[in-house]
C-alpha cells in the first residue's frame, strides 16, 4: 500500500494537471458511474492529501475521495486519452491531460460534512503544515501498545506506513516493542521531526531513502539495495543481512499483524 509521501506526490501532480480546469469525468468500468456524473463538468478547485487519502475538491462543495489501498494506481498523460483497457474505475480529462484510476479501495464523492468526518477520524499527518505532533503524542503516551503499532495506527499518525515505521524506530535507536506510555515527549518530538523530514524527502524524490550519508552504498563501497520498493534503508526487508551500523544480523518478526524489522544491538529492548 502506498505510504503518505506517495499520496502527497499524487496530490501535487493532479493539482498541476487539472486545478482551475473544468473536467469531464466518467467510469468506463461502470462502478463509479453515479459519482462521476456528480462531478463531471465541474471545475477542479484544488487537491489535498491527508495521510493515505487523496481529495479532489470541486466547485459546488463536492469532493472526490480516493484511497488506493493495496491495488489502486493512477496513470496520466497528454490528451487525447487512449481508449480504456481493462477495469478503469474513473477517468478524468481536462486542461489538455487525462487521468485514469484502477483498483482503488475507495472512490466516492463526498459533501463537506462527510469530508469533515473523514478528517476527524484520521490522526496527524507529518507532511501537513497544520499537523499537531502533541496531539498525536497524547494518543501515544496513553497507550500500552508497542510504539511500532502506534506509528502504523492511522488514527494516531496518518500516512506513516510499514517502511517509515520500521526505519524511524531504527534511526531513533528505539525497540519497536516499547510501550507508547514509556515514550517521553522529547523522544516523540525527535521521532516526529525525523519522520517528517524523511517523508518530505520521499515527496521530493519519489522513493524512500532513510540511511545517513555515512551508510550510503558509495560511502560504504557496497552494492546498492535491490528491491521493488527501491531506496536505501537500514532494516526494512533486510532480515539476516548485517546492520549497516553495527553488523548484527537484522531480525524479522510479526507485530500488530505486520512484518517488523529491527537490529537487536542498535535497538535494545
Amino acid at each position: 500500500m502506498p505510504e503518505g509521501h506517495t499520496i502527497h506526490r499524487l496530490a501535487g501532480r493532479h493539482r498541476e494537471l487539472f486545478a482551475g480546469h473544468v473536467v469531464a469525468v466518467d467510469s468506463p468500468q461502470g462502478r463509479f458511474g453515479a459519482g462521476a456524473a456528480l462531478i463531471s463538468g465541474r471545475r477542479l478547485i484544488d487537491t489535498e492529501a491527508y495521510g493515505k487519502h487523496l481529495l479532489h475538491h470541486f466547485d459546488g462543495e463536492l469532493s472526490l475521495h480516493i484511497h488506493l489501498g493495496l491495488y489502486g494506481k493512477f496513470a496520466d498523460g497528454v490528451a487525447p486519452a487512449p481508449d480504456p483497457v481493462g477495469q478503469v474505475r474513473m477517468r478524468m480529462a481536462g486542461g489538455g491531460h487525462w487521468l485514469e484510476l484502477r483498483g482503488p479501495t475507495a472512490c466516492e464523492v463526498l459533501e463537506p460534512g462527510a469530508v469533515a468526518v473523514l478528517r476527524a477520524r484520521l490522526g496527524q499527518d507529518p507532511l501537513r503544515d497544520d499537523a499537531d505532533p502533541l496531539s498525536a503524542y497524547g494518543r501515544v503516551r496513553s497507550s500500552m501498545k508497542p510504539v511500532f503499532a502506534l506509528l502504523l495506527d492511522q488514527t494516531v499518525v496518518a500516512g506513516c506506513g510499514l517502511i517509515y515505521a520500521n526505519e524511524v524506530l531504527f534511526r531513533a535507536g528505539l525497540a519497536p516493542t516499547t510501550p507508547g506510555a514509556r515514550i517521553t515527549a522529547a523522544c516523540w518530538q525527535q521521532m516526529w521531526d525525523d519522520l517528517r523530514a524523511l517523508m518530505k524527502e520521499g515527496v521530493l524524490r519519489g522513493r524512500i531513502d532513510t540511511v545517513h550519508t555515512a551508510h550510503t552504498p558509495e560511502a560504504m563501497q557496497r552494492a546498492p539495495r535491490v528491491d521493488r520498493h527501491g531506496g536505501e534503508v537500514y532494516v526494512y526487508r533486510r532480515p539476516g543481512q548485517p546492520c549497516l551500523v553495527c553488523g548484527t544480523p537484522v531480525q524479522r518478526g510479526p507485530l500488530a499483524g505486520r512484518n517488523l524489522y529491527w537490529c537487536p544491538t542498535c535497538q535494545p529492548g
